[in-house]
């Protein structure tokens, strides 16, 4: 009996392949097209996407084999397989009889070699060399604008209309509700089958593809027509898995055109649609000397005539210095909302040219350069955000009370090399700057302190004006200031009054050089730290003139003016024997070094070069020490502290170097830190 079976299975199994060989020839023939266009892409994708214990080896497309049909005489149920040789390195989770080559266990039931049965409704699987080998069901081509799944059956089909419907048939847009399913673990002997998920990289890849396909689908319609009739025949034996196919649509035809699964070895499956794919817009390249790092685009010196378009709205930072740029439209920074640094110096931007909501888009800029243009007057409606403004070097001729408004952020303004003036500049302009701490109004037109000065004021820099007088009122709500800077003015000591800064608590550091200045000011601050007169007519230094300072002067700078002997008393440096560091008298009229100079017992630095001085007495610099015999003879000596000098400078003077004195430098303590040379000659 068993004979008998044996005879009949091989019979039956004879028939079937020729039956199925003209059926399967096509097939064959759009898969081997199918591996040359994707069967490198489908090998390095799908391996990413699948879990290592289910992975398999792709069979090379020159080693693909035709199809072969199988039957499964326990469960007479006939199923199509396609390449199945060559998957040796499938990992299936189905178990191996021990001890019977070639066969296989399903179902707690032993399976013969080459058997073949379904599991699942679309779902067929075969016993090859001891190994269970499972595929899905692909389904043919359709050029058909709707395309539906009569109930039952694993593929869609064309419909003639697409009014009405029967109950029956299921719509392709549901099918995703029933084709993403996996076997039930307990049905499939705790097999999985795996569904596959496209990479954007292959859903891009396989748009592309398609059209070369779609030629040849057209050609295997009529085929895949004749395949359908012998399906629905056998439907009610064996199910079909269904796949979820991709749709393109192409132009306003509304043509769905459905692509086949790309796997040929059955375990992964393709979704059921793909959403429609719509390249990215992509914003015009930046224009040739633009270049881009992290969040920074750079277009320095780039010959641009405008603002480049960009879309990009991670982007930060601008910088499109020293181009011929003009205008900056409402739009010009709509792709780049996110900006927080803006530099559009050296252009050639006038304030026509600037929208009125050019700059309102720009809720994070902080930091906006416009140095170097032709700007008549400061930009409106600029964002609340910033806190640095730089518009040097302009035409600025005027700044009314609203010209500032809404900068309550404002730290840093810079408006030097402009046409402003106490005139044109409004009492009321700097009031909306609750938080600005540093002013440059250098090279304007200036006559007087500008009024108004916000409170948290700390810096401000008013060089190169016509800067006359310093009244009692100029600073009387700047509590918090700290540097002056008032070189390159016209300002006389006597137009300076008593009250103007004296009672500044915070004020540590006054530049006057290059004014018109015959004598050191009287009445400077009390906290001052750092005194700059360098290039005055100064003549003198009174008496007890930086007495009154707490904790006293540090760095006196008085180069380039016309100090001599008698103009310096002995009592000219009281109040800063103890703390000054740095003490400049260079390019003057001195002929001997000042009193005072030994007493100075923080003095690090000190410039005497370029005067008239012929000897440098030892007591002058250096303390002079007690002789050996006034050591014995006296007990109680005056123990004297080490000199802090580290630099001395005595070159460009009448010094004779060889009759000084081996004691005038000996509180130093290298001789190579006083320069003597070279001298002038007599």
């Amino acid at each position: 009996m068993q004979a008998t079976s044996l005879v009949y299975y091989f019979l039956l199994v004879s028939l079937c392949i020729d039956f199925s060989q003209n059926e399967t020839s096509a097939l064959l023939r759009r898969q081997r097209r199918r591996m040359h266009h994707r069967g490198l892409r489908r090998s390095s994708s799908a391996e990413h996407k699948v879990p290592r214990q289910a992975r398999m080896k792709f069979p090379d497309p020159a080693a693909v084999v035709p199809s072969i049909s199988l039957v499964n005489i326990d469960d007479d149920v006939m199923g199509v397989f396609d390449s199945l040789i060559g998957l040796g390195g499938h990992e299936s989770s189905y178990s191996v009889l021990p001890g019977k080559t070639g066969h296989c266990t399903a179902n707690r039931m032993i399976m013969y070699d080459k058997a073949v049965w379904s599991p699942k409704p679309c779902i067929t699987c075969l016993c090859s060399k001891g190994e269970v080998i499972c595929d899905t069901t692909m389904c043919p081509p359709l050029t058909c604008p709707i395309t539906i799944i009569p109930a039952g059956e694993c593929c869609p089909v064309c419909s003639d209309t697409g009014s009405s419907l029967d109950s029956s048939i299921i719509s392709l847009d549901d099918i995703s509700e029933f084709s993403g399913d996996s076997p039930e673990p307990n049905d499939l002997d705790n097999t999985s089958v795996l569904s596959s998920a496209y990479t954007q990289t292959e859903k891009d890849e396989l748009l592309r593809t398609e059209l070369i396909e779609v030629k040849e689908k057209e050609g295997h319609k009529k085929d895949a027509k004749k395949r359908r009739k012998g399906k629905k025949n056998r439907q009610k034996y064996r199910g079909y898995h269904r796949e979820k196919k991709p749709i393109r649509r192409k132009g306003n035809a509304k043509e769905d055109i459905e692509d086949e699964s790309d796997e040929d070895d059955g375990t992964f499956r393709m979704p059921s649609h793909f959403p429609i794919l719509v390249p990215p817009i992509e914003a015009p390249p930046l224009p040739s000397g633009c270049s881009t790092s992290d969040t920074t685009v750079s277009c320095i010196n780039a010959k641009l005539k405008q603002i480049p378009p960009i879309s990009d709205p991670d982007l930060t930072s601008l910088d499109l210095t020293g181009n011929s740029i003009t205008t900056i439209s409402d739009e010009a920074f709509n792709g780049i909302p996110n900006l927080e640094w803006i530099d559009l110096s050296k252009n050639n931007i006038t304030s026509p040219g600037i929208g009125q909501q050019a700059f309102k888009i720009l809720k994070k800029l902080k930091r906006l350069y416009l140095d170097g243009n032709m700007l008549v007057h400061i930009p409106s409606e600029l964002p609340s955000t910033l806190e640095e403004i730089k518009i040097n070097d302009n035409h600025l001729h005027a700044i009314d009370e609203d010209g500032l408004k809404d900068l309550k952020n404002l730290i840093t303004l810079e408006l030097e090399g402009n046409k402003l003036s106490e005139a044109n500049v409004s009492p009321l302009a700097f009031s909306p700057l609750k938080s600005l701490s540093y002013l440059r109004l250098g090279r304007n037109k200036f006559r007087i302190i500008p009024q108004g000065l916000p409170t948290t004021l700390e810096e401000l820099y008013l060089e190169n004006n016509q800067i006359e007088e310093v009244s009692e009122i100029c600073f009387n709500h700047t509590r918090n200031i700290n540097v002056i800077v008032l070189k390159h003015n016209k300002l006389e000591e006597h137009r300076i009054a008593p009250l103007a800064w004296i009672n500044q608590e915070n004020l540590e550091s006054i530049d006057l050089s290059y004014n018109k200045l015959y004598h050191v000011p009287s009445y400077l601050p009390k906290s001052l730290l750092h005194l700059i007169l360098v290039g005055n007519q100064i003549e003198r230094i009174p008496g007890y003139v930086f007495g009154h300072m707490k904790p006293g002067l540090e760095y006196l700078y008085l180069s380039f003016n016309k100090l001599t002997d008698d103009g310096i008393d002995p009592v000219s440096f009281f109040g800063a024997y103890h703390t000054l560091r740095e003490l400049f008298l260079d390019h003057n009229e001195l002929k001997s070094v000042p009193f005072g100079i030994d007493e100075m017992r923080k003095l690090r630095f000190l410039r005497l070069n370029n005067n008239k001085i012929r000897t440098v007495p030892p007591e002058r610099i250096c303390k002079a020490h007690l002789s050996d015999d006034d050591v014995h003879d006296n007990s109680e000596e005056e123990e004297t502290e080490d000199s802090c000098l580290e630099h001395v400078h005595l070159e460009n003077n009448y010094i004779n170097t060889r009759q000084l004195s081996p004691h005038a430098f000996s509180c130093i303590r290298s001789y190579c830190s006083v320069v003597l040379k070279p001298q002038k000659s007599k």
